[in-house]
């Protein structure tokens, strides 16, 4: 039986950047985990899981330590923001509104994984067990016990970081509200005729929203690629997202590269241009929110706590804001002389993150239900909206420049 302050269970990007932010505090760590992050080499595919790292988020990862190495690998920064239905209701957000370089990157998730190990290598105040699996979780009035396939460890707080099918959530029995949009999204990674762009967009359609996520270019020249990229410096790389209803997202899937980018060029807008698909991949869409993000000694973070319509790209910023609202937690008992595991002390966290994360959750919702509604009326006033947004510059300073500063976390 082994003995630590902290259980991480999960080590992806959340349990990563958790069991660092707990080890910068002194405190001693174990994080379980299934399966090791692969290494990185330039020459690799892109992934097709990313995400759009918010301004606060890079903020987390430079604190950790992670963020310099992830820019070093592939990184893409974007400075505007383009959403539109109808293209007279262009509205754009821009960094330059808010005093910013740039809104965020566009990073693949397991380099952020990646980076953030490297990092939980170099500390010697934290333990990996890997590749290990949860098997049972019982708690007592001063410890938690977890046994995992190969030996038993015990802490005063455990952390569920395993996603959003948490098996520590269901250990542990606390309850989910959750509901299902009846769509899909499916990711495709391409190469693109356009150049590097420093834009990410999005366009509302009846069947549901299609984006574009620029992704940082691999090589500025390379000879294996087709003739009608293969210029230097010129051509650039996407994460396209394609939301739509289940059945079409599965027929989508079963196209060919070559089929499915004819599919794309007839939808997407044609400010795409020509595209060669790389890799194609879909999940479903469901929101869901825990009943509560504690049970004794046991602290939900992330996808375990929360899911959210992927509209926006906050998921993963969510977590991240997770990790940083528990860090400033148990930071502050220290200091203030509290037992920092005590119950009633751990219970500052969810009332820290609870609200903010249903704000973002239901604004998320309001805008999926609001793009999806038929009625002609709706969409005259959804695009008016977004108009008035765009040229009215009241709601421009007022109403843009606050959500911008606040999606980026600032």
């Amino acid at each position: 039986m082994k003995n630590f302050d902290c259980i991480v269970i999960g080590g992806g990007m959340v349990g990563a950047a958790s069991a660092l932010s707990l080890s910068q505090l002194g405190l001693r760590v174990a994080l379980v985990e299934q399966q090791e992050p692969k290494v990185f080499v330039k020459e690799q595919n892109y992934d097709l899981r990313v995400s759009a790292i918010s301004i606060s988020s890079q903020h987390l990862l430079e604190q950790l330590g992670a963020w310099s190495q992830i820019m070093q690998w592939r990184a893409c920064p974007y400075k505007r923001l383009g959403v539109w239905e109808q293209e007279y209701a262009y509205a754009e957000f821009n960094a330059d509104d808010i005093e910013q370089k740039y809104l965020g990157h566009i990073v693949e998730n397991r380099l952020i994984q990646l980076s953030l190990w490297q990092q939980i290598n170099l500390q010697s105040n934290i333990e990996i067990f890997c590749p290990e699996s949860l098997v049972s979780l019982t708690q007592d009035e001063d410890k938690a016990t977890v046994k995992l396939q190969d030996c038993s460890l015990t802490a005063k707080l455990v952390v569920a970081a395993d996603g959003a099918n948490s098996q520590v959530r269901q250990l542990v029995n606390i309850g989910v509200t959750s509901w299902d949009y009846q769509q899909s999204a499916m990711l495709i990674n391409v190469k693109t005729e356009l150049p590097q762009q420093d834009i990410t967009w999005q366009q509302y359609l009846p069947t549901g929203p299609v984006a574009f996520l620029p992704l940082a270019r691999r090589t500025a020249f390379d000879e294996s690629e087709p003739e009608q990229f293969n210029q230097a410096e010129k051509g650039g790389y996407a994460s396209l997202v394609w939301y739509h209803q289940r059945d079409e997202i599965k027929r989508l899937s079963t196209l060919s590269n070559q089929q499915l980018q004819q599919e794309i060029l007839a939808v997407f807008p044609k400010r795409l241009g020509q595209v060669e698909v790389l890799a194609k991949g879909a999940f479903p869409l469901t929101r869901r929110h825990a009943n509560t993000y504690q049970k004794n000694r046991v602290l939900l973070l992330g996808d375990a706590a929360h899911t959210i319509n992927p509209m926006a790209g906050q998921g993963v910023n969510l977590g991240f804001k997770d990790v940083k609202a528990l860090q400033t937690v148990i930071a502050t008992a220290i200091a203030n002389g509290e037992r920092w595991h005590n119950e009633q002390v751990l219970s500052r966290y969810e009332v820290m993150r609870r609200k903010d994360n249903l704000l973002m959750q239901s604004t998320m919702d309001v805008l999926y239900h609001a793009f999806s509604h038929p009625s002609p009326l709706i969409k005259t006033l959804r695009n008016a909206s977004l108009l008035a947004i765009s040229k009215v510059p009241l709601l421009n300073s007022v109403i843009k420049n606050k959500a911008l500063a606040y999606a980026c976390g600032i």
